[in-house]
């Protein structure tokens, strides 16, 4: 039987659009990081080289070459950690220029994927689809823990309404932010999505005070 993150990961993927606490556990991710504009062609580079391994791995049983415990599985959606460069963090005051975005990118395997395998698939796509961001791709565990989360419907643009919601929650729930970065997680893919119809999870770590 598939395993449907949808289903089965429900409250960490498709949660209400209003605030909630979330405890989040260890996942193992393929990372990598950057900085930019999104918006830029540069940015799809970076997306493109995280699908190629993650979707390598999902069709590998095909190909005779998967790792032991391997079950079938929906290819989980694209993450981002993002945050400001020091220099914009100083500056800053009600905007920023997208251009001093520092991010990490990153989308979820299952567990059965080993630190092994995880080198095994990089270096089958290298030699496959060959691209310079491979060796700057990172397989690590990550554990967001304590979080506020929420889903935002609507452009990219328009979060910060989304974020004074969770600010406002958190403030409420005796809590304090662990860090001035979020993570973002897409739902469904924005190339086929008007903006007003765009599904994102914004989330944020915290404490108790």
């Amino acid at each position: 039987m598939k395993k449907e993150w949808k289903k089965e990961d429900k409250q960490l993927y498709l949660p209400k659009n209003n605030p909630e606490l979330v405890t989040v556990p260890a996942y193992k991710f393929f990372t990598i990081g950057g900085k930019g504009n999104p918006n830029d062609e540069f940015f799809s580079e970076y997306v493109g080289v995280l699908y190629s391994l993650s979707y390598t791995i999902k069709m590998s049983a095909k190909k005779k070459m998967e790792p032991e415990g391997y079950f079938d599985y929906t290819v989980y959606p694209l993450e981002g950690i993002w945050d400001l460069d020091e220099d914009a963090k100083e500056s800053f005051e009600d905007s920023f220029n997208k251009n001093d975005l520092v991010f990490k990118l990153m989308i979820r395997q299952p567990d059965f994927v080993t630190d092994e395998y995880a080198a095994f698939i990089i270096e089958q796509v290298k030699k496959n689809k060959p691209h310079k961001l491979l060796d700057e791709v990172k397989f690590e565990e990550i554990m967001d823990g304590l979080c506020v989360q929420m889903m935002h419907i609507g452009s990219y643009d328009s979060e910060p309404g989304s974020f004074k919601l969770m600010e406002d929650f958190t403030e409420k729930e005796n809590c304090k932010r662990t860090s001035e970065n979020h993570r973002e997680i897409y739902i469904g893919d924005p190339r086929r999505m008007s903006a007003e119809k765009l599904r994102t999870v914004l989330r944020f770590g915290v404490t108790k005070k």
